[in-house]
């Protein structure tokens, strides 16, 4: 039987909650393995694992509740190893390093943030900020719309200015918070998202850090800010470039594509 592993924690960690549950249906009963100073969340790994809305809470949930009581470093979801051994080896052969993270990664928690132009309110951010635009579009609308030659410079002035705003505006975000976080990590880059940031905040900070997203809503009302969390710190479980190349979940998810 293929063991799942949800993440890693110290061994001094509390116990697991009574009557929490794993992935698969039925939910597998969740157990943990040590080794030496390090543990292990663990379950049996249900045959045909599949990345399901119910799965996918199920791995998540593990993680929050677990991680409400100490530190755990999170593992994606599907990490699966050939059997509770292999998960122990990793343990044994990767101490130093887990012990590095949970000691850094101890009292943090995560919360992304993205942020996206409100197409409307930008637009007419970018015409009250620029005087060339202004006047491009009054001599437009003077000459009855303009000629197609006019409307395309128009049009050009404009997404230029826009895609202007949006780096000053990603800028500001990064800014604004990351003074407010102990680390910061850029998010992929995807349509429809001029930010895409996490950060690691102290749970002690939690409140000046969503009081400060608010006042940048605030400031800025031609911008559309989402914040999810708190999180695990899924973003932080490996150090910067100077670590040791390799995440967490590619040491123990043998034959699973994450």
């Amino acid at each position: 039987m293929n063991t799942y592993v949800y993440g890693i924690a110290a061994r001094s960690h509390p116990a697991l909650p009574e009557g929490l549950g794993g992935v698969g249906d039925p939910p597998r009963p969740l157990r943990v393995l040590t080794e030496g100073e390090l543990a292990a969340v663990v379950s049996d790994a249900p045959e045909e694992l599949r990345p399901k809305r119910r799965e996918l809470l199920a791995h998540q949930n593990v993680l929050a509740e677990t991680g409400a009581q100490g530190c755990v470093l999170p593992m994606r979801f599907g990490s699966v190893a050939p059997d509770d051994d292999t998960v122990t080896d990793v343990l044994a052969e990767r101490a130093e390093h887990y012990r590095e993270r949970l000691a850094a990664l101890d009292g943090k928690v995560e919360y992304n943030v993205k942020a996206s132009h409100v197409e409307e309110a930008v637009l007419h951010q970018v015409m009250a900020d620029s005087a060339e635009l202004r006047a491009l579009a009054e001599a437009n609308r003077q000459a009855g719309g303009g000629t197609y030659e006019q409307r395309l410079q128009l049009g050009e002035v404009v997404a230029a200015a826009v895609r202007a705003r949006e780096a000053e505006d990603a800028a500001h975000v990064q800014q604004t918070l990351r003074p407010l976080a102990a680390a910061a990590s850029a998010g992929p880059e995807s349509t429809g998202w001029l930010a895409n940031v996490s950060f690691l905040v102290e749970r002690d900070s939690a409140a000046a850090f969503l009081e400060a997203t608010e006042e940048l809503r605030k400031a800025r009302p031609h911008l559309d800010v989402r914040v999810n969390g708190p999180l695990p710190p899924y973003s932080f479980v490996e150090p910067g470039p100077s670590a040791p190349a390799g995440g967490v979940g590619e040491q123990v998810s043998h034959g699973t594509d994450l």
